[in-house]
């Protein structure tokens, strides 16, 4: 027979229940500045491109499209199907996907940023080049000057694999060969985190790629639906682990050390096709001698939270992650459980966009990273109107309501630079309708920089 717990037992396991499951801390955010890059910014392919990546975006959708600005971009059925004004294919190459900040900058001050790999896949993005640029948003005029674009090539063919422009002398690569998510700069020279391989490129400041680095985990190479040698069929968590999109969204670069943490975007695969769980792996690679480090670390996503955007230190153990749901759109703006026209509602909106503290310092014996709060990109105080004309909501606290925020940076001691990626022509979350724009906002969050 079962004996039942005494009285003073029931009151001691209420009191655990009804603990906080974790300390955890939510920080205020206020705005402090707001600029944007127009989402239609397109640059002119070098002039040594093939001429064939003079119009992108040609194989976006059934079929080869040569006529441009010719098909509707639409942010897609589970999004509401909403159009955003803006049509493919291009003549020249978006300016689009802001998918990470490096840590340190340029010596101008200017910021190094990244875009992606074009137009989501690598199917439809073998016209669309690889780049990364040297950006310097102005929080008093609201603009983004793009300073300086370099585009990603080849030439002492380096890249282990067949690449999209083989044939050509300029050896351009494009989003058919990798899909650069994560950015670093260090003594002149560019890391960049690739989702495909993953693979970490190593590469001059004027874009000559100066090696390519698979990945090891525990020993074992790590591999995905789209890098090299995986062949159909393939079996995931058995043929692969890294699932498609799943690379290196984030690439923290510990100060002091050369080390790059480099952070899955999502989690793993197992056998039988599962997920490992709620967390992501970090691996450590040392820049000094370009090698594995043999460590490995997990970060734990929130409740509600698919994945991560971007990964950055602020100082030599503490770092800023965005992690994210798939959401996109305004909460308040969301539709009706019973909405069976979707034009004027976000049927997905955001839920979770959050830049979490972490402390690299502090690990628990399973290998996770301690989380010591978070800032809700959702709910952000702007006491004093600095939110840009035409993107503030219709009421309440600023938002950054974006399906993709990928780009997070310490600026100073109480304030740091988040952007999104806003996924040309693909992406809305602003305004239905409208495609999103680049924006970057200043935030205000002395408290979160200040916790340990």
């Amino acid at each position: 027979m079962r004996r039942s717990p005494c009285p003073v037992a029931l009151s001691v396991l209420a009191a655990i229940v009804a603990a906080p499951a974790a300390a955890e801390e939510l920080f205020p955010a206020t705005l402090a500045g707001h600029a944007f890059l127009p989402a239609f910014t397109l640059v002119a392919p070098p002039a040594d491109a093939p001429r064939d990546l003079w119009i992108s975006g040609k194989f976006t959708g059934e079929g080869r499209n040569d006529q441009p600005m010719s098909v509707m971009g639409n942010v897609g059925a589970a999004y509401g199907g909403h159009d955003t004004g803006i049509s493919l294919p291009f003549i020249g190459q978006p300016v689009q996907g802001m998918s990470g900040f490096a840590m340190n900058r340029a010596e101008d001050g200017s910021w190094f940023t990244l875009t992606d790999n074009g137009f989501g896949s690598k199917l439809n993005s073998p016209d669309a080049m690889l780049f990364f640029h040297r950006m310097a948003p102005d929080f008093d005029s609201g603009r983004v000057e793009r300073l300086e674009t370099v585009f990603l090539r080849d030439p002492d063919r380096k890249v282990p694999f067949r690449i999209a422009n083989e044939g050509t002398e300029s050896r351009y690569l494009t989003g058919a060969d990798f899909d650069p998510e994560s950015i670093q700069y260090l003594d002149g020279e560019i890391w960049i985190g690739d989702e495909f391989g993953p693979w970490i490129l190593r590469a001059a400041a004027d874009g000559r790629v100066i090696s390519v680095h698979p990945t090891l985990l525990d020993g074992a190479l790590l591999t995905g639906p789209d890098t090299p040698g995986t062949v159909v069929p393939a079996v995931p968590g058995t043929d692969f682990r890294v699932q498609r999109s799943g690379g290196y969204e984030g690439m923290g670069l510990q100060p002091g050390t050369g080390l790059l943490w480099a952070m899955l975007e999502k989690p793993l695969l197992v056998e039988g096709g599962e997920t490992e769980g709620d967390f992501l792996r970090v691996m450590t690679f040392d820049t000094a001698t370009a090698d594995w480090t043999g460590d490995s670390y997990r970060f734990r996503l929130s409740e509600g939270a698919a994945a991560i955007g971007d990964f950055n230190f602020i100082d030599d153990s503490r770092a800023l992650v965005i992690e994210r749901d798939n959401g996109e759109g305004d909460a308040a703006l969301a539709c009706a459980a019973d909405a069976a026209d979707p034009s004027d509602c976000f049927p997905n909106p955001a839920r979770v966009k959050n830049v979490v503290l972490i402390d690299t310092a502090s690990v628990d014996e399973e290998g996770y990273l301690r989380r010591i709060g978070h800032v809700d990109l959702l709910d952000i105080a702007d006491p004093d109107g600095k939110a840009l004309e035409g993107m503030r909501p219709a009421e309440g606290n600023f938002s950054f309501p974006f399906f993709t925020i990928e780009d997070v940076a310490r600026v100073d001691d109480t304030h740091i630079m988040v952007a999104n990626d806003n996924n040309l022509p693909f992406s809305g979350g602003r305004e239905i309708g409208a495609a999103a724009h680049n924006e970057f906002i200043l935030l205000s969050v002395p408290e979160l920089l200040e916790a340990r």
